[in-house]
């Protein structure tokens, strides 16, 4: 049985900086007098972001380049509107769509159990950032391999004038990175689109001419209960209603006729155990290994972008960065995330917890319930609780029994003494 209900948290708002191209706090509350438990949790989640010095410059910013990306899950999450979120429609409810992310120590994205951050940011943003990063590497990565391939064709053909470039080309499969790159780049052709240009939710052009007239849009959604993610069609403008059974590939069509998506860049953003990415700026790192190459390390813009625009949970985990930053910039500037951090942390707890369906409905199933204000109830306590309420009107019943024997008794009493006084 599903339950759409207010959530009791509207997770809203949760930095004020964003990507270019994002609307900046692009899931702000729509408050009305029936959310006021929710709107004074989103104030404080607002509240949590870190405040930074501004005039600090490099050492206003917390230093995040001995840590990496962890993808932990994607949820969608329903809420209640507001007064300006229902109206023409009849819709009244609202789809939040979230990414929730871990800053692992460098190397350990496998276990990950201490010294971490966990975070929370709307998809988007998510997938813009990472799919960006994404996309560099592979540029810089074609572009090494066209060049050694290059290398390698020359040196067969008798020319040997790069040898100051042979290091570079040491353990690449040319082959292997070569076909790989020509595919990329003849995509189309191929018969395929790169998923990643639906990320933000767009109308899909009706070329099929088989949709009746309906319109149809394509965004980003999670799949396999929130560790994956996909190109899904949807019937709304902002892909929060999903067009069930229905397969976005089958909707798709170029000048050579239909298209399929290529996810070679999306699913690279979310690895089951590996990072997504280092924060640590890679052209800081000394390629040499030789100790002369030193220069300041830098976080890399992938971190900066997320750590800016996510919801922070951090102290609880002993994330060391967030400790250093504080001890060497003054108390004052955590001292709001700190203060705010618990009901930060229980929102995670709460998406993570699986009590919610994918469509982002609050699930009523199996041992767990959520009711209105956010509280959970288990199998156990569920037992306890009908077990003492039975007990409590039994003992009640029986004490009702024992009142009207004392009563009738006494009576009975009572009526025997005055026959005897008679």
């Amino acid at each position: 049985m599903k339950l759409s209900l207010i959530s009791f948290l509207a997770a809203t708002g949760y930095a004020t900086a964003s990507m270019p191209g994002t609307r900046s706090n692009p899931f702000a509350p729509k408050v009305s007098a029936n959310t006021a438990a929710s709107a004074y949790t989103a104030k404080l989640v607002r509240g949590a972001k870190v405040m930074r010095s501004l005039e600090g410059g490099d050492d206003g910013e917390i230093d995040l380049t001995n840590y990496s990306i962890k993808f932990e899950k994607c949820q969608f999450v329903k809420e209640f509107a507001g007064e300006e979120g229902g109206g023409e429609d009849g819709q009244f409810l609202q789809t939040k769509r979230f990414i929730i992310f871990r800053l692992c120590p460098n190397n350990s994205c496998g276990s990950c159990n201490y010294d971490f951050g966990e975070y929370l940011v709307d998809l988007e943003t998510y997938l813009q950032a990472t799919t960006e990063f994404v996309e560099e590497k592979q540029e810089a990565m074609c572009e090494t391999c066209n060049n050694c391939y290059e290398q390698a064709y020359n040196n067969d053909g008798g020319d040997d004038n790069n040898g100051d470039n042979q290091n570079d080309c040491s353990g690449i499969d040319v082959s292997t990175c070569y076909e790989e790159c020509q595919n990329i780049e003849n995509m189309e052709d191929n018969g395929y689109l790169d998923a990643s240009e639906f990320i933000e939710c767009q109308a899909l052009e009706n070329n099929n001419n088989n949709n009746n007239g309906v319109a149809y849009y394509a965004g980003a959604m999670c799949a396999s209960s929130g560790s994956r993610i996909k190109i899904g069609v949807f019937t709304d403008e902002d892909c929060s209603i999903l067009a069930e059974n229905m397969d976005v590939e089958s909707m798709l069509y170029g000048d050579n006729g239909a298209m399929k998506l290529s996810y070679h860049k999306i699913k690279s953003v979310f690895p089951e155990s590996d990072c997504v990415a280092s924060c640590l700026q890679e052209e800081e790192q000394d390629e040499n290994n030789d100790g002369n190459n030193y220069q300041a390390a830098e976080t890399a813009e992938i971190c900066q972008t997320l750590y800016e625009a996510a919801g922070k949970c951090e102290s609880i985990h002993g994330f060391s960065a967030m400790k250093y930053y504080n001890n060497n910039n003054g108390q004052g500037n955590y001292y709001n995330q700190v203060r705010n951090e618990e009901a930060v942390c229980n929102y995670m707890s709460n998406v993570m917890s699986g009590i919610y369906d994918p469509s982002g409905e609050i699930s009523i199933s199996g041992g767990r319930s959520i009711t209105g204000g956010g509280a959970a109830t288990t199998g156990g306590q569920k037992f306890a609780l009908t077990f003492f309420i039975l007990g409590s009107v039994g003992l009640a019943g029986y004490a009702a029994m024992l009142h009207q024997q004392l009563t009738k008794g006494a009576k009975s009493t009572l009526a025997q003494q005055g026959g005897a006084m008679a």
